[in-house]
């Protein structure tokens, strides 16, 4: 498992200066380079006008942040409101079937935003991954799953499958085969957890419940089935105290991270830039090595804040998930170097 001992405080604030001073000192390079290259031609496509307050053209390669965070605001915004909204009055009239509850309003989530098509495919790998799970044989879930989630890259599984999934919309692909891998991970860690059941096994609709909760459902995080069978079953229900507190305290850091990425957009074009490999070629090398190192961290913060806002309406569910991927510059600890935590927990199960 590693060792897990923590650095000394001394040595983590050296590190922490060094590697403030290095992005600091990097970080005026790509400034100055996102501001001479500001109208270039070849970044027409990936900077557009920005907010009206800074005056400036801000980066919107990351086409799923921008579908996010404009485009789709108002639908995500809706459906998790909607989904808050319904947990807390079954929360408070029927605790001991709030999953239920939240099975349907996933089903009915996923049925608008996909259609019937899809849902069927969702539905057909759940059977089948079901059916493998009467076997009690974990080699046959691993192989069975396995083959499941290799058909949606095999010719012709794969365009089989998408093609049931009509209409078009800029988040299609992404919430199709998100919900897809997702979908037949969790088949993977029901299967794994009836076959070391002593007696019988768990019904389809535990399978059913546990795979349509819709905070989870799209891009996880993956949160393993006996975990999320024993806290959704419970029907005290408790919060510890200043619970909600942490809970708005997470939602307003979350909101503003996001207002902060945004912000950073305006004056820092870290995904555009590498896209014109000749205007690439002229940066120093500590603006590249910040380039690099400024990517990885957005793909940090992008995963943060996702997994954070799913989370933070889970608690609200009072559930207990997965907690967001630790920061890429605090992968120091050999047995803590994993990136997304509820993948991990999977992997290890």
């Amino acid at each position: 498992m590693g060792v897990k001992a923590m650095l000394p405080s001394y040595e983590l604030g050296f590190y922490a200066l060094v590697v403030t001073c290095a992005v600091l000192y990097s970080g005026s390079g790509i400034f100055e380079a996102s501001r001479d290259s500001m109208n270039r031609k070849a970044f027409r496509d990936g900077i557009k006008p920005g907010w009206h307050y800074f005056g400036r053209k801000m980066d919107v390669a990351d086409f799923e942040w921008v579908m996010w965070f404009t485009s789709f605001r108002n639908i995500i915004i809706f459906a998790l409101s909607g989904h808050v909204l319904f947990g807390k009055i079954c929360s408070m009239t029927v605790p001991q079937h709030r999953a239920v509850m939240y099975m349907i309003y996933g089903l009915l989530a996923v049925l608008a935003s996909m259609g019937l098509l899809y849902l069927m495919i969702i539905l057909s790998h759940c059977l089948l991954l079901y059916s493998v799970a009467l076997a009690k044989q974990k080699w046959l879930c691993y192989v069975a799953g396995l083959c499941c989630l290799a058909s949606f890259k095999v010719e012709p599984f794969g365009s089989w499958q998408s093609g049931f999934v009509t209409g078009a919309f800029d988040l299609q692909d992404v919430l199709f085969y998100g919900g897809c891998t997702f979908t037949i991970m969790r088949c993977m860690s029901f299967a794994l957890e009836s076959s070391q059941k002593d007696e019988g096994i768990y019904s389809i609709f535990d399978l059913l419940k546990y795979n349509f909760y819709l905070p989870f459902f799209f891009f996880g995080p993956v949160m393993t089935f006996d975990q999320f069978h024993a806290q959704v079953s419970t029907r005290e229900l408790r919060r510890k105290d200043d619970e909600m507190k942490s809970i708005r305290v997470n939602a307003l850091l979350h909101v503003g991270a996001i207002v902060a990425v945004d912000i950073f957009f305006h004056f820092f074009y870290i995904l555009t830039l590498p896209s014109d490999l000749k205007f690439v070629n002229r940066l120093s090398d500590w603006s590249l090595a910040g380039l690099a190192y400024s990517n990885l961290v957005y793909d940090w913060v992008k995963a943060a804040v996702m997994f954070g806002v799913i989370n933070t309406i889970a608690r609200l569910d009072h559930l207990d998930p997965p907690q967001p991927p630790k920061c890429i510059t605090m992968l120091y600890i050999f047995a803590e170097t994993h990136f997304d935590r509820g993948i991990n927990d999977w992997l290890c199960k």
